[in-house]
């Protein structure tokens, strides 16, 4: 083995033995043995004189080379072990507990959805779905909404063929459910809606509605109301106040809107709707093969989005739909 060869050899050895050392005085045998007067690199560096005069220079580079090595390996584990940690690992203190990492959680529209299922189950409604791709007669025709209504003109609805639409309610559904369920009947309808609407502050394209139907004998307009506003207190505190006002749809008769009384952040006041109700309309009864002689039944549609900006003040509804991250950590 030439005199290089041994020099590498030492190094590789010497930095090898010191990786495993615990204690102080395992490193400091190690530095005797290799660094010492007595020790293995000095001993190295003493046969220099022994080599030919054109070797002497390549091998005195290399042995000061090794030297510097050496130190270097045993500052870096004599800092290690007073530390307690790899000196060229992580810079914390390992024995503190550990940092939860961040779990995500449920958007704010999931999350309103699953609190409005869980207070009407309390009232003993069920949930319900359907399809959000519908034909015109589960969203029109069976609604007791004319061919000439402006809600089935290309402004207002997105149609996907002649007879093919993306709905632009949730009423849908109470349709489907009655088609193939008995009264009574009592069921909420969360889902996703379309409407050719621009984007505003308080208008978007897709949005959230909820549908509630309640169709038994002797359901009466006092059993919407009491059970809507048990509902909004239940939702937004027990203090709130609601109106219930005169409107028109073709699917209810009577008909009318759910109103919020708002306390803006500039201490002023004022009414906001959250959606339409009404009883179901004779004629959507009879459509679905129920006898509205024997049966009433009441019906309703909010707006999810409005619910969500009222209750945390959002004001722009656009905020909801951004990837925004900090602005959903919120709730």
């Amino acid at each position: 083995m030439s005199s290089r060869d041994q020099l590498e050899q030492l190094r590789r050895e010497a930095v090898e033995a010191v990786r495993g050392l615990v204690g102080a005085e395992a490193l400091e045998a190690w530095r005797i043995r290799y660094l010492g007067t007595k020790g293995a690199v000095r001993a190295a560096m003493a046969r220099l004189k022994e080599l030919p005069p054109e070797q002497r220079r390549d091998y005195g580079k290399l042995a000061n080379e090794v030297k510097t090595a050496l130190v270097a390996a045993y500052e870096r584990r004599k800092a290690e072990l007073e530390s307690g940690r790899p000196a060229d690992g992580p810079k914390a203190d390992m024995t503190l507990p550990g940092r939860r990492p961040r779990v995500g959680h449920r958007h704010i529209i999931s999350q309103t959805i699953e609190e409005i299922t869980e207070i009407f189950a309390r009232m003993g409604f069920t949930v319900a779905y359907g399809p959000e791709v519908e034909d015109a007669w589960h969203s029109f025709d069976a609604l007791n909404i004319p061919p000439a209504n402006p809600a089935r003109d290309p402004l207002d609805t997105f149609y996907i063929g002649p007879d093919t639409i993306l709905r632009s309610h949730t009423s849908t559904v109470q349709v489907r459910v009655l088609e193939t369920t008995p009264p009574p009947v009592r069921v909420v309808a969360p889902g996703r809606c379309y409407r050719p609407d621009t984007m505003d502050a308080t208008h978007t394209f897709m949005f959230h509605q909820v549908e509630g139907l309640y169709v038994d004998e002797g359901v009466s307009m006092s059993d919407l109301k009491s059970d809507l506003e048990v509902f909004c207190k239940a939702y937004f505190g027990p203090e709130v106040r609601t109106r219930l006002r005169p409107s028109f749809f073709p699917f209810t008769e009577p008909s009318g809107e759910v109103d919020l009384l708002f306390h803006y952040p500039d201490g002023s006041e004022g009414w906001i709707e959250l959606g339409g109700c009404g009883m179901v309309d004779p004629n959507v009864l009879e459509a679905v093969g129920c006898d509205p002689e024997r049966y009433t039944g009441y019906a309703w549609g909010l707006g999810i989005e409005r619910m969500v900006m009222r209750k945390h003040n959002i004001p722009d509804i656009r905020l909801l739909f951004q990837a925004d991250v900090r602005f959903l950590r919120q709730f």
